[in-house]
């Protein structure tokens, strides 16, 4: 299947929550709140009292130039932190497809090759040719299952000592990404934003933006070769009280162009990501 053999990145953008409380309501809510409430937590560390569960579930949809939806794609697993030695593991990732917007998707397959896959917490691994040697070389969904889990991590947790509210951070600019037996993406400029505080299963989180727009990619995976550009963005709900990762959002666009073997002219691109990461469980 054409739309099985590309990726969508490994990173970033803007996205609001409805639940976000800005300042000027705060204040509204809390007369007088001092400015240690608008301060996040510094020299704090993830509090992993035990395994959390999360299911990361994303959706790809492919459309015509005209936004008419072609093609659809689901992948979903079971993200398990906070195990024995600060290790990570996958479980029950499933993948499904069916053509046009509104037929029902058949029953999701496993993709057992992941099953129990299992690497430290916060690896710097995941972008080196090794790390997916037990995935198949078409297995581009799975391996964006990992490397956003990985970002949403990293941008969630990683920069506290750092952000202030609604003043804009940028974190990353003009960097290659290699993505190994897949392809290259070219960040332009990402930009991770704490623009308010929610509250998600119970805790008291702070809700961070991130994004990075006109970002280049090429794509050339088996006989398969994309180029294009990324646009993603998202918002993630951080808890202030053990810094995990309560809830958290990805989109992206991509668009281009992909040349399939025997095609003489490329054929245009346009695919749009969304997905969610969320505790199975508000009490894990």
């Amino acid at each position: 299947m054409i739309n099985k053999m590309f990726l969508l990145s490994a990173l970033l953008s803007r996205a609001s929550s409805l639940s976000v409380q800005p300042l000027a309501a705060q204040s509204a809510a809390a007369p007088n709140p001092t400015a240690q409430t608008w301060d996040l937590p510094h020299g704090t560390s993830v509090k992993d009292a035990g395994p959390r569960t999360y299911r990361f579930t994303v959706d790809y949809d492919t459309a015509n130039t005209t936004g008419e939806v072609v093609h659809r794609l689901r992948v979903a697993g079971d993200y398990t932190r906070g195990l024995a030695n600060g290790d990570v593991e996958w479980k029950n990732v499933s993948e499904v497809q069916a053509d046009g917007a509104a037929t029902p998707f058949p029953p999701a397959q496993k993709q057992d090759f992941i099953e129990g896959f299992r690497y430290p917490a916060g690896s710097h691994d995941t972008l080196k040719p090794d790390f997916f040697k037990s995935f198949p070389p078409a297995a581009v969904y799975e391996r964006n299952l990992i490397w956003t889990t990985s970002m949403m991590e990293s941008f969630g947790q990683n920069f506290f000592d750092q952000l202030k509210l609604n003043a804009p951070l940028h974190i990353f600019a003009d960097q290659d990404v290699k993505m190994p037996d897949v392809g290259t993406f070219h960040l332009r400029d990402t930009v991770l934003e704490w623009v308010g505080r929610s509250e998600r299963n119970g805790q008291d989180c702070a809700v961070i933006d991130y994004r990075a727009f006109f970002n280049p990619l090429e794509i050339a995976n088996g006989s398969v070769a994309i180029h294009g550009r990324s646009d993603f963005w998202g918002a993630i709900w951080v808890s202030l009280a053990t810094k995990q990762i309560e809830y958290a959002t990805i989109y992206e666009e991509v668009s281009g162009e992909m040349k399939l073997p025997g095609q003489d002219t490329p054929q245009l691109l346009s695919v749009f990501r969304t997905g969610t990461l969320e505790p199975l469980s508000a009490k894990n």
